[in-house]
């Protein structure tokens, strides 16, 4: 009977710590960038400086690169439902805000994921040159086509080998 109720008891425990553990994978939401407060965003009225425009909405995201003409202020809520597994896109905004020539706040407009693509703000990815393969293909492909002193069609892999070197 004693034995019954330890093993119940450590599988309860297992149970409790398994479904602990699990709970942390849970997703979450995240937000970037710049989050809109509409009501600051509803003082910005034509013909307001920069200075202004600044002291109300902060530093911008980003602006444009002829003439500083436009400010972009962005921002992205995603959603990952697995921790460490990648996030999908939910909502975008673009706040932009478009000077005139005399830098004058000429209007503001918001685009959102209706308006265009989903782009990422920072790549996490380096390009690299070669075919895409996993660890393991690469180190075995190596193993298996190991040829120290060149290929049997005059090529070689070591520097100068080809001159006589």
């Amino acid at each position: 009977m004693r034995r019954r109720l330890v093993q119940s008891f450590a599988r309860l425990a297992l149970v409790g710590l398994a479904g602990a553990g699990l709970s942390a994978c849970v997703g979450e939401e995240l937000r970037h960038g710049y989050q809109v407060d509409q009501a600051a965003l509803a003082t910005i009225k034509p013909g307001m400086s920069p200075e202004q425009v600044l002291q109300i909405l902060g530093t911008p995201s980003t602006v444009s690169t002829v003439g500083n003409k436009s400010w972009y202020y962005i921002s992205q809520n995603t959603r990952r439902t697995i921790m460490f597994m990648g996030e999908q896109v939910e909502d975008q905004k673009v706040t932009a805000v478009y000077f005139t020539p005399a830098f004058k706040v000429e209007r503001v407009a918001l685009y959102g994921l209706q308006d265009g693509r989903v782009f990422d703000f920072i790549e996490r990815t380096t390009p690299t040159s070669g075919a895409d393969r996993a660890f393991l293909s690469q180190l075995f492909r190596g193993l298996t086509r190991y040829e120290p002193f060149g290929s049997g069609n005059g090529a070689s892999v070591v520097p100068g080998a080809n001159r006589g070197m």
